[in-house]
């Protein structure tokens, strides 16, 4: 017996950003055409990224396939696979920054809830298992509603400039 397959909502303002990190048009961009997908991302500007944050190690970015609005990764800034491999520094800025992703989702969307997690390896889930990243992600008491139970479609409510704009307008500012 084969599982349901989960649909999603045609967003097609979305192919743009993907376009741009996937199959990149601009050489001068990526001359060589190296990199993690995470790397072309944080290359790119930071509206143009939806890079919501930028450290000396790691940066948070918004989920380009969102489980829900407000959906972000906080990742190193270098391609790294596994936790042993993230040198003291990173493994401290990914800590923090994911404390900040927690405060600026609470701040943004006054959700009820959080999920923090990391998988690590294709076998665990990681869609991008040669960069390691942490999901954080603002969650509500119902918020699997009919759609994903019943038409196995999720339904986001801003698109994801609106999000980038919303989350890194409540980013804490540490002083």
């Amino acid at each position: 017996m084969t599982s349901p397959r989960l649909d999603h909502l045609w967003a097609g303002w979305r192919h743009d950003y993907i376009a741009r990190v996937s199959e990149p048009t601009d050489t001068s961009l990526e001359p060589d055409g190296t990199g993690s997908l995470f790397e072309r991302v944080l290359r790119l500007a930071d509206e143009e990224g939806l890079v919501v944050h930028r450290g000396a190690t790691c940066s948070v970015i918004l989920n380009a396939y969102p489980y829900c609005s407000g959906h972000l990764l906080v990742l190193p800034n270098r391609a790294v696979a596994e936790l042993e491999d993230l040198t003291v520094d990173e493994r401290h800025e990914m800590a923090d920054l994911t404390n900040d992703a927690v405060l600026a989702l609470r701040a943004a969307y006054r959700c009820e809830g959080i999920n923090v997690g990391t998988n690590l390896g294709a076998a665990a889930g990681a869609g991008v298992p040669s960069h390691l990243h942490t999901h954080v992600l603002p969650r509500w008491s119902g918020d699997t509603n009919f759609m994903t139970s019943v038409a196995l479609t999720r339904v986001l409510p801003e698109p994801l400039d609106v999000t980038w704009h919303r989350v890194r307008d409540a980013w804490p500012s540490r002083g």
